[in-house]
């Protein structure tokens, strides 16, 4: 069974991590486009906007309902990180007991 677990687990893990970048790119985004630094009438701007739209939208929705309204300030993507580093630490101490067994 642990040679199944170990590989599963690293993959889960960096998959975590690219997870954490394109929440880092669609903050970016956000920021690039409500200052008006994209223009958003580009195809091609609008579909990779999209993408991380579709990416990001689904795990940052219910944050946003449980979090209080802090005006234009959106403070969900802080806290899908700190739950993305808390499910890798989780995942890093199981991986650690994995590989001592």
């Amino acid at each position: 069974m642990d040679f199944i677990l170990e590989p599963l687990i690293r993959v889960i893990l960096i998959a975590l991590d690219l997870y954490m970048y394109i929440v880092i790119a669609s903050v970016i985004a956000s920021w690039l486009v409500a200052f008006g630094v994209i223009n958003t009438y580009n195809s091609t701007v609008r579909t990779i906007l999209d993408v991380i739209y579709r990416l990001t939208e689904p795990a940052l929705r219910p944050i946003r309902r449980m979090m209080p309204d802090l005006g234009s300030v959106d403070l969900s993507p802080i806290v899908l990180w700190l739950i993305i580093l808390f499910v890798e630490m989780l995942l890093g101490k199981a991986l650690r007991l994995v590989m001592m067994s």
